[in-house]
């Protein structure tokens, strides 16, 4: 079995085809297909079922494309052993992150980072959809998250945990007044995270919890628009303090019950094992926990 058939399989299955590989790699989409073909027939196993309209890798092809992908990541990590001594961090680093995550905490670290390293390349694709990090070759994913992420064989590079904050307009609180106690939001309107969600779980500086219940007023799983419905006086929101701060600062909103917290979120950077050890992905990791660790 020739090695370098491995490769041009895992990029060809990477890529989603043989034309999409052969302008990614520069590899004519001819030689990809003889190559794979030759693969085939030292294995005596079908990887790829093409025809002219569909491309759809087989399920002893996935098996095969998981050591693949991990032999050309080894190729490359083999490689960026001596990059690393000799150069600055380059080539094309991929990032996956919800829309808010990229807005709030990756605009600025990325913008530093092409100043920094002329030679690095960045693809940023915001998402809510689950990525598979090693199938769609993402090489650093940004997680905001309530509860601890499952154990999924990434690596894991916590950066900070953010208080969630109770806020509201100063015009909502000139109206209504301001909640003594947990309990006194049951007379208060609340702007939600979903339609299904009607209590706050709250703490306190002592680690003393308690359940609040305000009255919903508006639901929305994407919290800018939760953001604008807090400042526009609808009612109170809970906001991680990264999000509301500067809102605070400005005096565009209020902290309501500031003894308490309605939990935490936490950021944390995932990466596939072997991607994390490429000096270009270091870099980029390295800079982006650095700036969303301080903000």
């Amino acid at each position: 079995m020739n090695l370098n058939d491995l490769s041009h399989f895992a990029h060809v299955v990477t890529h989603g085809g043989f034309a999409p590989a052969a302008r990614r790699t520069g590899i004519p989409k001819s030689t990809l297909a003889k190559r794979v073909a030759a693969l085939e027939a030292a294995l005596g196993a079908r990887l790829i079922q093409r025809s002219s309209r569909r491309f759809v890798v087989t399920d002893l092809g996935q098996e095969v494309y998981r050591h693949a992908a991990a032999m050309v990541i080894e190729a490359e990590s083999a490689a960026a052993v001596v990059q690393g001594r000799v150069a600055e961090p380059s080539g094309l680093v991929r990032i996956t992150a919800s829309v808010p995550t990229a807005q709030l905490s990756l605009a600025e670290p990325l913008l530093e980072l092409a100043h920094a390293y002329p030679a690095l390349r960045v693809a940023l694709h915001t998402t809510d959809r689950f990525v598979d990090l090693v199938q769609e070759g993402i090489d650093i994913a940004v997680r905001d998250h309530f509860a601890p992420l499952p154990d999924s064989g990434l690596v894991q590079r916590r950066v900070c945990s953010d208080p969630i904050y109770l806020v509201a307009s100063p015009d909502y609180v000139a109206r209504h007044g301001a909640p003594s106690a947990p309990d006194a939001l049951a007379e208060h309107a609340g702007l939600m995270t979903s339609a299904t969600q009607s209590v706050w779980r709250l703490e306190d500086g002592d680690n003393t919890t308690a359940e609040a219940r305000p009255r919903p007023r508006l639901a929305a799983d994407e919290s800018q628009v939760l953001l604008r419905a807090a400042c526009g006086g609808l009612g109170i929101a809970c906001m991680p303090r990264r999000l509301c701060g500067p809102l605070l600062a400005r005096g565009d909103l209020v902290h309501v019950l500031p003894a308490w917290t309605a939990g935490t979120v936490t950021t944390t950077l995932l990466m596939p094992h072997r991607r994390g050890q490429l000096p270009a992905v270091r870099a980029v990791a390295d800079a982006l926990a650095s700036h969303i660790a301080r903000a």
